[in-house]
């Protein structure tokens, strides 16, 4: 028998190798030396699945053996393990519309003016499947991070996971230091199986934790690389799309994206991925053409506009979210409506450029909308021209 004391703690998340038997993952959710070994036996008692966040006691390791293993568990995802059997896997749960709304604004601070851009043109529910389309250098990690920070500081409930594949260290470094919440990552000196796995992890951490009822966000840049990377390690199937990519390639990160929903009566799962166009490269441009219309939202940014140092270079003609009306408040709405009705036809960067110098002008949303008339009584009455922009300015 063994004394209490010679009893470790583990917690690690649970990944079920393809024998049976499992490994407690710590860090960055992939192999390593202190990973804790779990029985068969364990988990078919508890009906354990890849993603479940397992917390135990462990024995002491036995000659020649090279992992630590879990003598008993004590809570999974935080509960107690004997209520897992109620549990209904995460294919079950019945997806509906996002119905509730990730704002983004923090009452009482100074707010960037993406997310408040991005709260009027394209707002983020629970369960939203969103992509932001990008060329390079527009500025899709400063609006990560600025969607990151908005829903951490507003929503501490909701659990957020930032995935980066393919990553340059540094960006690692300065997201980890910029955000509240986990980050996980593949940098692009990995190999491609690497960053599949890592992928592959955190969807299965999420889906256990909607399981659970919870509200999760995963933040991921970008499913370009995601798409690429399944490219290189997938069996050929023998047909090649234009640029070299593999129609079986796709199918997993569809999957990865697919897994946004809000659950009825439950959690909901909310993805937010950056696409990447206009690259140069054909096979970037045929993921997106792949993913295009798959999502229920999407923010383009325009790097012309970024070009010309408009921040946020977001492109509201493109922008929007579907059923943006279960997520708006009537006066939000016929704002929102307003703006793409009035300037409808102008030139995008002086309509952008217009939009924020308006956004700037005023502290909140709300007080925008109540500015909104006056600006509209302007733009009618003089149409876009300078006199226009001045005396709105005023």
């Amino acid at each position: 028998m063994l004394e209490t004391g010679e009893c470790g703690d583990a917690e690690g998340v649970l990944e079920v190798l393809p024998d049976g038997y499992g490994f407690l993952r710590s860090d960055n959710y992939l192999s390593g030396d202190r990973d804790v070994y779990v029985s068969i036996a364990q988990i078919r008692r508890f009906g354990l699945r890849t993603g479940d966040l397992v917390t135990g006691k462990t024995r002491p390791s036995k000659e020649g053996e090279r992992f630590l293993a879990l003598l008993y568990i004590t809570a999974v995802n935080g509960e107690d393990p004997e209520k897992l059997a109620d549990r209904r896997p995460f294919e079950e749960l019945v997806p509906i519309f996002p119905n509730e709304r990730y704002t983004l604004e923090t009452p009482g601070k100074k707010n960037n003016l993406a997310i408040r851009l991005i709260d009027l043109i394209a707002p983020i529910g629970k369960g939203q499947r969103a992509m932001i389309v990008s060329q390079p250098k527009a500025g899709k990690t400063t609006l990560l991070k600025a969607i990151a920070n908005g829903i951490s500081e507003n929503y501490p409930d909701s659990h957020l996971i930032v995935l980066l594949i393919d990553e340059r260290p540094e960006e690692v470094t300065d997201m980890q230091r910029s955000i509240k919440g986990e980050v996980l990552y593949s940098t692009f000196d990995e190999l491609p199986e690497h960053h599949t796995r890592v992928a592959e992890m955190v969807l299965e951490r999420a889906m256990r934790l909607v399981e659970h009822g919870k509200d999760v966000v995963i933040l991921m840049d970008s499913l370009t690389r995601l798409a690429r990377a399944y490219n290189l390690t997938i069996p050929p199937t023998g047909r090649t799309l234009s640029g070299g990519m593999d129609p079986g390639a796709l199918h997993k990160p569809k999957r990865f994206f697919g897994a946004a929903r809000n659950i009825e009566n439950g959690g909901s799962l909310t993805v937010i991925a950056t696409a990447l166009s206009e690259t140069g490269s054909r096979m970037d441009d045929m993921v997106y053409e792949e993913f295009k219309g798959t999502g229920n939202m999407e923010i383009h940014l325009d790097r012309k506009m970024s070009e010309k140092r408009i921040f946020p270079a977001i492109d509201i003609y493109k922008s929007g979210t579907r059923r943006d009306d279960l997520l708006l408040s009537p006066a939000e709405l016929e704002g929102v409506r307003t703006i793409r009705r009035v300037l409808s036809g102008a030139n995008p960067l002086e309509v952008t450029e217009q939009l924020i110098g308006m956004l700037a002008k005023t502290q909140t949303n709300e007080e925008f909308l109540q500015r909104l008339k006056e600006w509209v009584s302007i733009y009618e009455k003089d149409g876009y021209t300078m006199s226009a922009q001045n005396r709105f300015g005023k």
